[in-house]
């Protein structure tokens, strides 16, 4: 019956009432030790070391995160060379974003992806990215091929 479902044994534990007389184990003080800043609620400083310099203060600060920075995912020339070879591409179509994406040549779309020139290319292909350096233009153009850079 739903009126005889209860508990299992044990399954809460009720709360310590505190400051309820020193005859009790968590009387006067409710626990907290003695007077100051640490007895008080909200307001223990983070970090404190005893009057020691504290460590995010000991170590050098380095580095700098830019909060507009851009992340392309790379595609090298060598890597559309593989994919084709592998038959993951199609020489024939144009080689878009998608497409690189669908051949796992690339990881998914961050904000675009850039083209590089390591590595060689055999074959004519029409690239389709969003961005590329002029050498991996270079090498796709030597071979017969097209680059169009989108905006």
């Amino acid at each position: 019956m739903l009126s005889e479902i209860k508990d299992n044994a044990g399954a809460h534990k009720r709360r310590m009432r505190v400051g309820r007389g020193i005859g009790c184990s968590k009387g006067k003080t409710c626990g907290r030790g003695g007077k100051g800043q640490t007895a008080r609620t909200g307001v223990r400083i983070k970090g404190f070391e005893g009057g020691q310099m504290p460590i995010h203060r000991r170590l050098p600060k380095r580095g700098f995160n830019q909060h507009k920075s851009v992340e392309y995912s790379v595609v090298n020339v060598s890597d559309l060379q593989k994919a084709v070879d592998a038959g993951r591409l199609d020489a024939g179509k144009p080689v878009t974003v998608e497409a690189l994406i669908a051949a796992g040549v690339a990881r998914k779309n961050v904000h675009g992806i850039k083209l590089l020139s390591k590595g060689e290319l055999k074959l004519k292909l029409t690239v389709e990215v969003t961005r590329a350096s002029k050498s991996a233009i270079d090498v796709v153009e030597k071979a017969g091929g097209k680059v169009t850079v989108a905006a």
